[in-house]
């Protein structure tokens, strides 16, 4: 069915670039653009919910036996896929807010896992599902490829910059090592 996303591939993400260009990206999760997508996807996440706790508990209830299966595993996956984009969505906030750095942010976002996926059941299975569940995943599964681009820009951003200071402990042998040197 899916496979889990596992970011970019290391030869793509050693490609050499000026040392003194701004990766584009950077600019672009904190634009205003990010900003729509962060409100597209916080709106879809609440839409989703009031749905699923209301009247999609309504709709399930009629289904017949496999479609209600199906209703059941995809409200399961579009409820999984959208914790994962509002996870990512609040750590880039967090980053466009000052609150995290760009390194704090990248080795917190191994936690948020996508996969791409297709809907949990065989299209003519899908199709008897509700109207609004059919609509919601659709909607979230475009938000995540989304989301997913983004995050595999900002991976191959992070991955090209220079480390900008030694640690301190490194600093302190280097220092040892031309000490003793002759």
């Amino acid at each position: 069915m899916g496979h889990q996303y596992e970011g970019p591939k290391r030869s793509f993400a050693m490609a050499a670039r000026p040392s003194n260009a701004i990766p584009f990206i950077h600019r672009l999760a904190s634009s205003g653009a990010f900003k729509d997508l962060f409100r597209e996807g916080m709106a879809l996440v609440e839409d989703a919910a009031a749905y699923l706790d209301g009247p999609g508990r309504e709709e399930s209830r009629v289904l017949p036996r496999p479609a209600a299966i199906a209703y059941s595993t995809e409200s399961m996956r579009l409820t999984t896929r959208l914790m994962q984009v509002a996870s990512w969505l609040l750590l880039q906030r967090a980053v466009n807010e000052g609150e995290l750095t760009s390194s704090q942010a990248q080795a917190e976002r191994t936690r948020v896992k996508f996969s791409r996926e297709d809907y949990g059941c065989r299209p003519e299975i899908f199709e008897q599902l509700p109207f609004t569940l059919r609509s919601l995943s659709q909607r979230s599964v475009r938000i995540q490829e989304r989301v997913m681009h983004l995050d595999q820009s900002l991976v191959v951003a992070h991955s090209r910059e220079p480390v900008k200071a030694q640690s301190e402990v490194a600093s302190q042998v280097e220092r040892l090592r031309a000490a003793f040197s002759p």
